[in-house]
């Protein structure tokens, strides 16, 4: 009787800790799939943006959609800083949320020269945003290397 207890004691502890680790890797690929997709849009924002940016200057409407994106991908910044990274990937992760306070820095000093009627290019240009944003883009091989 004492041995058929051990047994099924064993096996317990062996499927909790396989449940377990199943939910790391699928922790871990979810995280890899949600960094991917915020890298590539962090990529289409700092493609997009130097030229909406300066078509605002002489458009009301371009002006209304650059506003619209530096507040989308404000947003977007804060969602993936605030996701949590595995324990593989929180390097990478911190990595990012430092280039992210970078490019939040850039981008409010340009909504708050939109508030004050100042549309000048040349303030995302001279801003570290845009470096930033090519060091969050180039962690896309290291990201894809989390979800393998």
């Amino acid at each position: 009787m004492k041995k058929r207890w051990v047994v099924i004691f064993i096996t317990s502890v062996l499927l909790l800790s396989g449940c377990s680790l199943i939910e790391d890797v699928n922790n871990t690929l979810s995280y890899g799939k949600e960094a991917t997709e915020y890298v590539s849009k962090a990529g289409t924002f700092a493609k997009e943006v130097p030229t909406l940016a300066t078509q605002a200057v002489n458009e009301p409407e371009a002006a209304t959609e650059l506003e619209t994106k530096l507040v989308d991908m404000k947003q977007d910044m804060q969602e993936f800083n605030g996701l949590q990274a595995p324990e593989m990937a929180a390097d990478l992760h911190q990595q990012i949320v430092a280039h992210n306070q970078k490019v939040e820095e850039g981008i409010d000093l340009y909504l708050n020269n939109m508030e004050d009627g100042k549309l000048d290019p040349a303030i995302l240009e001279n801003t570290e945003i845009f470096q930033a944003l090519t060091d969050i883009t180039n962690t896309i091989d290291q990201i894809k290397q989390i979800g393998e």
